[in-house]
């Protein structure tokens, strides 16, 4: 299905929103910390409300709407957000979308500020990977009943930082690191794990974009690759809403 005929929902806007929204709502948690007298350490202090990527998943939601899936089931409540795991109980997802008891989507938004980006992204690259394949053995065995494949999205912001730029030197003593991953930048490993978890199979999509903490008037965000930009996020949703929707008339 052509891009051009689907329904992108003016994302490229909307997603400035959600980047300027991302960062205010870091520093609104903050802030509350600040006047209640009890500031976690760090980054964490800007976390704490939980609500910094809801501008994404309300993009996501509009997709889903505008792409014939009017009346299906939208989950962003956290007691209606689990999905039966293979390795573990239960996964809680950031959002879930069924329509008359098929899953056809699950979608994860996630974001990494400095200043560690190093530790976070193996942190955030481990989640990932074992996330998708719990979630794909789940379906192999029949957890989500005898349906076709849902759409399984990871899309990821990082703050646009020079630390985030700066090659990252590895230690490997005994066997030698991919050649891609030498030198490369957390910006840049994030590019490589997105196209990987792709081509995998992993997901349906994976996406990856940056942004300064500037960009919290701006609403300024980067693409890294074709493969991994948010336009190619929103139109493989699109894409597979789109199907379904044909599929339930």
């Amino acid at each position: 299905m052509a891009t051009d005929m689907l329904d992108l929902a003016d994302y490229e806007r909307k997603a400035r929103e959600s980047v300027m929204a991302f960062w205010g709502n870091r520093e609104q948690a903050r802030q509350k910390q600040i006047e209640a007298g009890a500031v976690d350490h760090g980054e964490r202090a800007g976390v704490t409300a939980g609500k910094n990527m809801d501008g994404f998943a309300a993009l996501a939601i509009d997709i889903i709407r505008s792409n014939g899936l009017q009346n299906a089931a939208i989950h962003r409540k956290r007691s209606l957000l689990t999905l039966p795991g293979y390795f573990r109980p239960t996964k809680l997802w950031d959002l879930l979308i069924i329509q008359d008891g098929r899953l056809i989507a699950a979608l994860e938004f996630k974001s990494q500020v400095g200043p560690s980006f190093r530790n976070n992204f193996n942190n955030r690259a481990e989640e990932a990977i074992g996330t998708a394949h719990d979630f794909w053995t789940s379906y192999r065995e029949g957890a989500f009943g005898p349906n076709p494949r849902p759409f399984l999205g990871w899309l990821m912001l990082v703050e646009d930082a020079p630390k985030a730029r700066a090659p990252i030197r590895d230690t490997s003593p005994h066997f030698p690191v991919f050649p891609e991953f030498r030198g490369t930048s957390c910006i840049g490993r994030y590019d490589i794990l997105c196209q990987r978890l792709v081509r995998e199979q992993l997901y349906t999509t994976a996406s990856v974009i940056t942004a300064p903490r500037s960009a919290a008037t701006t609403g300024d965000f980067a693409d890294i690759s074709e493969m991994t930009n948010l336009r190619t996020f929103v139109a493989s949703l699109a894409g597979h809403v789109a199907a379904e929707a044909a599929r339930s008339r």
